[in-house]
């Protein structure tokens, strides 16, 4: 058996997996450009190819068995293009750490560690207990609302009810009654579900009905105080009416993970969009990084390993987004 992980993503996934298998197999990391004759040829043999995208351009692996993204997103997929025997999966694992980043961030805006450690180092007591001007925020009692409730909404949602906020939800498909959701609401009810809470977090895959899902309406329906933080894809907010809402303070804040630019051959440090957000004082800007963990690594892994051995004992892989023909 050959599995072949395919760019530097997928390789990232290569280190300890035959131990986590526990199968003979001959595993191999390729290039992102398979420039070689050798790097092609290996590729067209794989029975296994865990990899981010997949279209006809690359060699055609007439013996795939199982293409596995090792993520969640698979737009970059072609399904048409892959071989008609090959079953397709993706996995999740990363819910845990984008739930973390999410409350790591909204906690950062209401508790400012970072400034009174900066001010105490010089003497100055800013934010000492005792008078009503120095007091700082909390997220106790907020609400939050979560456009998507899968995955990475749920977890975001037991861990703001730990901390004691409202849960608001829209999503796709109805919403079952639940402890973590108190007040849910269906995508032709967007304006409501916009105008009820204090902080956003979008959590959709991109698709052509949630491109632009969040545009000039949904920022001008928002609090005044609003925040918003995209941990799905970049372009399910609109980029331009992204930029104007906070250029204009129409809403308090962003905390922005996911974009419209993204490093590339040509580019390898481009700025990650085409308007100039990093000269916004209101945002928060990280690399796509919320779900990146050594402890999503590993969940991945499992997962990938597991559908492995289900494909070639003939079992009903996990996470299947195309069953073989």
């Amino acid at each position: 058996m050959r599995i072949v992980f395919h760019g530097a993503n997928a390789g990232s996934f290569h280190q300890g997996f035959a131990d986590l298998l526990g199968l003979k197999a001959e595993i191999m990391v390729l290039p992102d450009a398979l420039t070689t004759a050798a790097d092609r040829a290996a590729y067209a043999a794989a029975d296994v190819i865990v990899a981010t995208r997949f279209d006809a351009k690359l060699p055609r692996p007439e013996r795939l068995r199982l293409l596995h993204v090792p993520g969640a997103g698979y737009d970059a997929i072609d399904l048409d293009a892959v071989p008609p025997g090959a079953v397709v999966c993706n996995c999740f694992g990363h819910e845990q750490a984008i739930a973390e980043y999410v409350m790591a961030a909204l906690l950062r805006r209401q508790i400012p560690l970072d400034d009174a450690d900066r001010r105490l180092r010089l003497g100055d007591w800013a934010y000492w207990a005792g008078a009503p001007e120095r007091v700082h925020g909390e997220i106790a009692g907020s609400t939050i609302g979560l456009l998507g409730f899968g995955h990475i909404g749920k977890a975001i949602a037991a861990r703001a009810k730990a901390f004691e906020m409202r849960v608001h939800v829209a999503n796709r498909s109805p919403v079952a009654p639940s402890p973590l959701v108190d007040k849910a609401y269906g995508l032709g009810e967007l304006g409501d579900f916009w105008a009820s809470a204090d902080a956003f977090v979008v959590s959709v895959p991109l698709t052509p009905e949630t491109t632009g899902i969040v545009g000039a309406a949904a920022f001008a329906a928002m609090r005044p105080e609003a925040v918003i933080l995209n941990v799905g894809r970049g372009a399910t907010i609109d980029e331009a009416a992204l930029y104007d809402a906070l250029k204009s303070t129409r809403i308090a804040g962003a905390m922005i993970d996911t974009w419209y630019r993204y490093p590339s051959g040509d580019a390898p440090n481009p700025q990650p969009a085409a308007l100039p957000f990093a000269e916004l004082p209101n945002l928060l800007m990280t690399p796509h990084m919320s779900g990146w963990t050594r402890g999503t690594v590993t969940r991945r892994q499992r997962t990938i390993a597991d559908n492995i051995r289900r494909r070639l004992a003939g079992e009903p892989c996990a996470n299947q987004v195309r069953a073989a023909g």
